[in-house]
């Protein structure tokens, strides 16, 4: 798990932060981390998570069978006298009590991977960001629950945030979600760049591809123009780490600039030294 956070466009618990506050973001990360490999079907071999969770290891690889067992062994965290049966969720209840959290975030997650089962396409923008509701958004609603800075303010700009690191991720890995059968770029502006999906599948991007790449990163870079005073809202190292979300989309944008929107031959990664430039002028912004 923590090899897979160190990968990540953004930091996910930095050191600088009180230790409580990486305990509980890292519990929070594996959770969200776990959901993802089960709806991607990127669980470990041997079949322990599906033993954990009760599952027939015949029935392992139904990520919706999967899922509804997780979603069930979640709603254990939340009870008081039932004990969750896998790990990460033993390790997750702690946090939920500490913070009062509830169940919706975390249900959104397992609904968001849910969808990514039935549904392949998207067919508008708009359709794009109701996923990213259930895909991203609950993660930045956790961040703001566990450093104690809720306002129904500050929820609309950590959802802007939240929704555009979605997208960027999208862009840059659009290679990787057509093998596995998904497509994030909506088929209206598919259809309007003159792409097929022939396109997506090629070594490298043609030019109509990388015109359609750049117009969702505008998007993308503003909702992270949209999210960013959620940064000047906040004192601390809880600044600094807000001001690491949105270096990170950043700093990714960039790199998927400097790749010339050519994401087919790999996903467009920042550098270290990339994203501390970032985040430096993110705090001098909204300093």
């Amino acid at each position: 798990m923590l090899d897979k956070a160190a990968h990540e466009n953004f930091p996910v618990a930095p050191f600088f932060l009180p230790r409580a506050w990486r305990t509980d973001l890292m519990a929070v990360y594996g959770y969200a981390r776990l959901v993802d490999d089960i709806g991607d079907g990127d669980l470990a071999p041997g079949g322990a998570d599906a033993e954990l969770l009760g599952v027939d290891r015949e029935r392992a690889d139904d990520a919706l069978v999967m899922l509804d067992a997780f979603e069930a062994d979640l709603r254990r965290v939340f009870q008081p006298s039932a004990e969750p049966c896998h790990p990460l969720l033993r390790a997750l209840r702690p946090t939920v009590r500490r913070h009062g959290l509830t169940p919706e975030p975390f249900l959104g997650l397992i609904e968001a991977n849910r969808q990514d089962q039935r549904v392949r396409r998207y067919a508008t923008y708009q359709e794009l960001l109701d996923y990213c509701e259930l895909s991203a958004n609950p993660v930045g609603r956790l961040v703001l629950g566990i450093t104690g800075t809720t306002s129904p303010e500050r929820i609309r700009l950590s959802d802007a945030i939240c929704t555009a690191l979605q997208i960027v991720e999208h862009i840059q890995d659009v290679a990787e979600d057509l093998r596995r059968d998904r497509i994030y770029l909506p088929a209206e502006d598919m259809k309007r760049f003159g792409v097929t999906e022939a396109d997506l599948a090629a070594p490298r991007g043609g030019v109509r591809l990388r015109a359609l790449v750049a117009r969702e990163a505008e998007r993308a870079e503003a909702l992270l123009n949209e999210g960013t005073p959620l940064v000047g809202s906040v004192h601390g190292r809880l600044k600094v780490l807000l001001a690491g979300f949105v270096a990170g989309g950043r700093a990714a944008l960039r790199a998927v600039a400097a790749a010339g929107h050519d994401v087919l031959p790999g996903p467009p990664r920042p550098t270290k030294l990339s994203l501390l430039r970032e985040v430096g002028a993110t705090l001098r912004r909204e300093g």
